[in-house]
């Protein structure tokens, strides 16, 4: 059998871009420029960035779709369900149909809280006692290993893989492309993030939050106008 490996990150990789600050204003712009409007987008920086502060305090939208970001992500699959949810964007994910999965799992790490205070829908997050953290790492772990060894013993005995993949557990890492404009990534960084100043606070699972602060991460880089009239209008998506 393969050697496991357990994890506790997540990796996320900008595959390709068409996305600028620029890509706004000149949308924005045709309204009223025309045919005029790419020869507008450098005569003003402060204008333009008045005019993205304005697009996203008062959530015009459109413009911000001329946009693309392509991610290459890898992360339990468990995550992959919930970011599924968001159905403004194009997925392409490793199938455990058509190639034997590899034996990584996601455990924890120490700084990760594991109690949960309160009802659903008003609750909070504590840490846990270190007693607490290392039950759930030995249970995890002997359960991942059990789990992929019924794998492998399947796989062996000739069953399809697409059979066999039932005894795997959500918290396979798999990899998957996504793409979406800077308009849907806004949407997903407003529920999937927490932030100081947000006008509706989200309370998102902590692995997917990991994800979501990485992707933000170039759309700063990429966006920086935007980026910021998103946090200027708390962070709601236009």
């Amino acid at each position: 059998m393969s050697e496991i490996v357990f994890r506790d990150d997540v990796t996320v990789e900008l595959v390709k871009s068409s996305a600028s600050d620029a890509d706004v204003i000149w949308a924005a712009r045709v309204s009223t420029a025309g045919e005029t409007s790419l020869d507008e987008i450098n005569k003003d920086a402060d204008r333009s960035a008045g005019l993205i502060d304005y697009l996203a305090r008062e959530r015009h939208g459109s413009p911000f779709e001329h946009t693309s970001f392509t991610f290459f992500i890898s992360a339990p699959i468990f995550v992959f369900r919930e970011f599924m949810r968001h159905r403004i964007a194009s997925y392409n994910e490793e199938s455990g149909r058509y190639r034997e999965l590899k034996p990584v799992f996601y455990i924890p790490n120490k700084d990760r809280k594991l109690i949960q205070v309160g009802k659903t829908g008003h609750y909070t997050f504590e840490p846990g006692t270190d007693a607490q953290y290392e039950l759930m790492v030995s249970e995890m772990k002997k359960a991942y290993t059990a789990a992929y060894d019924a794998y492998q013993k399947m796989l062996e005995a000739g069953i399809a893989r697409e059979v066999a993949r039932a005894t795997l557990p959500v918290a396979t890492y798999s990899s998957m492309y996504v793409t979406m404009n800077a308009r849907a990534l806004m949407n997903f960084l407003s529920l999937r993030t927490t932030a100081e100043g947000s006008h509706f606070p989200s309370y998102p699972q902590r692995e997917i939050e990991m994800v979501g602060e990485k992707m933000e991460a170039f759309f700063k880089e990429k966006m920086p106008l935007v980026h910021a009239a998103f946090n200027k209008s708390g962070r709601v998506s236009p």
